[in-house]
């Protein structure tokens, strides 16, 4: 039960910083339709993904509880394409090229995918 707690609590505050960070970023750049804030933030998880489990190899600084709060939730919360880049880099690492381009075109037209299919779904909804 700790575990779920734990990642519970690491994703409400990653989901309340990619808000707040998100739209803070939007709004310096109001005047722009690209989705600035949302690309910062992906890139910050990124970056942070890949530092945080970079010391956890390396090093083993965090325990189990720690990594669920940080990496699971935090960044879980924060933004789940940290976890999609590091997924992928993983891949390359370890020799699975391919594995690793499928991951990630699967990842965005099936992302892209989905959303159209769901906007649709909904367009045929009675009013």
């Amino acid at each position: 039960m700790i575990k779920l707690f734990l990642v519970g609590a690491g994703g409400f505050l990653g989901s309340v910083l990619r808000y707040l960070a998100s739209g803070a970023v939007q709004s310096a750049a109001r005047y722009v339709h690209f989705p600035w804030g949302t690309l910062v933030v992906n890139a910050t998880g990124c970056l942070l993904i890949g530092f945080l489990t970079g010391l956890a190899e390396a090093r083993g600084v965090f325990s189990l509880e720690q990594r669920l709060f940080l990496i699971t939730g935090f960044l879980g919360g924060f933004t789940t394409f940290s976890a999609y880049g590091y997924e992928t880099y993983f891949l390359v690492r370890v020799g699975e090229t391919a594995l690793a381009v499928a991951n990630a075109c699967g990842q965005v037209v099936l992302g892209l995918a989905a959303v159209w299919a769901g906007h649709l779904l909904a367009n045929l909804l009675p009013r």
